[in-house]
């Protein structure tokens, strides 16, 4: 049976409404596999940023009817690199393709994701892995779960036996936010025992929140990279703080995501 999602004039619980989200996710992320597998070498920009925008606009053109259907009212981001605080409301915040140019290489690291933020305050995400299957989800209040079983962050409290990840700066960043990437992976590589570096975001963040890697930490960033993943980092037990242990916001210029024994440790390497 194809999974479609339910509409209806009463209001719909959150939990239902995650329900229906995670419909909508793997729907876009089956039509995604379905143009997955070679890998493509592409002689310019152009052709590249036209090849990424055909992955984002097949997996809309499911999510975007879907999502709006279930919350009519809701804003939609229009752009998954936007960041900084939203109006006020409830608002879509999707990634079609998370991890797009993964996707076009032939790698397994792309996801699609869904969060809806009400008042500047995720409320629900799902996050859906095509290739294993997987799908994360959470709910403020209700917990972080994959495929229905819970999530908890690792117990770790030494960051010298911690894995730590961060993702690189994008094309095009800010030179100071580049600097300031590398001088913090050195630091990490003086405190921590590995520290992984790839894109995207978001899966090194579903694997810190099912306790996989104790520690994620990025500078600037969009909402789209990092709004699912601190939600289920913040449910499954986690901190989530700027890199300098402030509270965190999608105005803030720094991320962190730990578990609780080893987030001020974490701070304390990345403040260096």
């Amino acid at each position: 049976m194809s999974e479609t999602p339910r509409t209806t004039d009463v209001a719909t619980s959150d939990a239902d409404l995650l329900d229906q989200t995670a419909i909508a996710v793997r729907a876009a992320g089956s039509a995604l596999r379905e143009r997955f597998g070679e890998v493509v070498h592409y002689q310019s920009r152009e052709e590249l940023m036209r090849a990424l925008a055909g992955n984002d606009e097949t997996a809309l053109d499911i999510l975007r009817p879907r999502l709006t259907s279930l919350r009519p009212d809701a804003g939609w981001v229009e752009d998954e690199l936007d960041g900084g605080a939203l109006p006020p409301g409830e608002w879509w915040v999707v990634d079609p393709a998370e991890g797009n140019v993964n996707h076009l290489r032939a790698l397994p690291e792309w996801a699609v994701t869904a969060t809806l933020v009400r008042e500047n305050q995720p409320v629900l995400t799902a996050v859906h892995l095509p290739l294993t299957g997987e799908t994360y989800t959470a709910l403020a209040g209700g917990g972080a779960h994959l495929d229905g079983r819970p999530l908890h962050v690792s117990p770790t409290a030494d960051l010298g036996l911690s894995i730590v990840a961060t993702s690189q700066a994008r094309p095009d960043e800010d030179e100071k936010v580049v600097r300031r990437v590398g001088s913090s992976i050195t630091a990490m590589l003086f405190d921590a025992l590995v520290v992984r570096t790839a894109v995207p975001a978001t899966l090194h963040l579903t694997n810190v929140a099912a306790g996989r890697i104790d520690a994620f930490w990025q500078f600037a960033g969009a909402r789209a990279d990092l709004l699912p993943g601190a939600l289920l980092v913040t449910e499954a037990g986690g901190r989530v703080s700027d890199a300098q242990g402030r509270p965190w916001t999608p105005q803030s210029e720094s991320f962190l995501a730990a578990a609780p024994g080893v987030h001020a440790t974490a701070v304390a390497t990345l403040s260096r």
